[in-house]
């Protein structure tokens, strides 16, 4: 049956013309969904990639955009009580491992500040489920491989990671002082089709075709679970319907609910790590030119390696991400070359 406008669900998104808030948007508003996109359109790097995500969004009708920083004080708390949103997707955030170092700052406004206003704005008017991304990083020095939800994340490595956590446990304490169901994601090295410039994947698709070395971090011994952007949004519109309860009335094996609060972090990730020389032969496969190694040390902040026990999101959705490291590092290479025309 066909959506109208009286029962037309509404989810406020933030981060919307990023690279995973966009693939968002565009999965609820094709399911009909009315959808209102937060973006500040950050310098942070190319507005008009944002730009041409965004584009995309508004030519459907049920979508809303709002050009604003998350962090902007009371902006939310609006927000909320305009539109009364369903169910919020809290993307917005500001990312980069080695740029947390040199400006600290843009992380604690946008990652930390950011976050309370939302939690704010939805104690004031709560959504039926409120869904925030945090990322592996949180693990920090944990070497306890594959990463579970239930393991201990005390260490961050990075003022990234560290803002993160912060957000995560923001977050866990409003759920249990007020009754917020809220969800937490952790993302494991999203790729594809208009990803973001400064990830590996941009940066050495760009130098291969260019015929420019590319550097390679702690001499090529970097291991990533690289997750395929349509599958961890597939699991992020699944997890969408999986409220958390408290006290939890449907337990799945090795959940990560809260004893205290409706509250669940779970991880997104492709399930095993892969070797950055096997991502860069993905590369140069689609790109049928080899690379030129720069070798570098390994980068304060980063970690060796990052592998996603993600058992617990088959068991509360039924899906696992699946899509090979060639074929998707395949499509962003076809997407790369036909965006810039190379």
């Amino acid at each position: 049956m066909p959506i109208d406008d009286f029962t037309r669900p509404t989810a406020i998104v933030t981060g919307s013309a990023g690279f995973i808030g966009s693939f968002v948007c565009t999965t609820l508003l094709k399911e009909g969904w009315r959808v209102v996109g937060l973006d500040c359109m950050s310098d942070y790097y190319d507005v008009a990639l944002k730009e041409q995500r965004e584009k995309s969004l508004t030519n459907f009708e049920h979508y809303r955009s709002v050009h604003e920083k998350v962090e902007t004080s009371g902006l939310l708390l609006r927000l909320f009580k305009e539109e009364k949103p369903d169910v919020v997707i809290h993307l917005a955030a500001q990312a980069g491992v080695r740029y947390s170092i040199t400006n600290p700052r843009a992380f604690l406004d946008s990652n930390i500040v950011g976050t309370f206003e939302l939690l704010e704005a939805a104690r004031a008017y709560p959504p039926r489920h409120t869904l925030l991304a945090s990322t592996s990083s949180t693990y920090g020095a944990n070497d306890k491989m594959p990463y579970r939800e239930t393991d201990r994340s005390d260490h961050q490595m990075s003022f990234y990671a560290a803002s993160k956590k912060s957000t995560e446990s923001m977050a866990h304490s409003y759920s249990h002082l007020f009754d917020i169901p809220i969800t937490i994601f952790r993302f494991f090295t999203v790729y594809g089709p208009w990803g973001r410039p400064d990830m590996a994947l941009f940066k050495f698709t760009q130098a291969i075709l260019e015929g420019v070395p590319i550097d390679v971090y702690n001499n090529g011994r970097m291991q990533r679970d690289f997750t395929y952007i349509e599958d961890l949004v597939h699991a992020i519109r699944l997890l969408v319907d999986v409220t958390p309860e408290h006290p939890n009335q449907n337990p799945v094996e090795t959940d990560s609910l809260s004893p205290i609060a409706p509250f669940r972090v779970v991880n997104i990730g492709n399930s095993g790590p892969i070797y950055l020389a096997e991502f860069i032969a993905a590369i140069e496969s689609a790109t049928g030119k080899v690379a030129e190694w720069n070798l570098m040390p390994m980068q304060p902040g980063d970690v060796p390696a990052t592998w996603a026990d993600a058992s617990l999101l088959k068991s509360l959705t039924g899906y696992a991400p699946q899509t090979h490291i060639t074929t998707g590092v395949f499509n962003f290479v076809n997407w790369y070359r036909d965006y810039y025309g190379v």
